[in-house]
């Protein structure tokens, strides 16, 4: 399972939906982009919680691995992106590295982006 950014901030805001991504990370073997570290840390400065970025990338890296970004996922990002936004209204550039991240290791994503709704491979919190 590839944990999006919407579910690792779901258990960092201790959310209704903490539950289940805890199972995932319990019971299956996760992955995490690169990517969605640069969305933690936007994340975490918009909501004036600067202090807590190095906590977070450190527990998402201890409790997940990390798929690093790569030139076959950087052109299929590319791609995805253009294609996804004439589709999806606001679908962003982050988003197609994290679909091209699953696409190209065959994993399920779980997300809480509505972005994602219309995929087959994704678990929707």
């Amino acid at each position: 399972m590839l944990l999006d950014t919407s579910a690792w901030i779901e258990l960092f805001q201790e959310s209704d939906k903490t539950a289940i991504v805890k199972n995932v990370l319990e019971t299956e073997e996760n992955f995490t982009s690169a990517i969605t570290f640069a969305e933690i840390v936007n994340w975490c400065l918009k909501n004036n919680i600067d202090d807590k970025i190095i906590e977070y990338i450190g527990g998402i890296k201890k409790g997940s691995k990390i798929l690093e970004l790569d030139e076959t996922i950087i052109i299929s990002a590319g791609k995805i992106n253009y294609d996804r936004k004439k589709i999806v209204k606001n679908w962003g550039m982050i988003d197609s590295f994290i679909l091209a991240t699953a696409l190209l290791y065959n994993l399920k994503i779980l997300t809480k982006d509505f972005h994602f709704k219309d995929l087959e491979n994704v678990k929707m919190l």
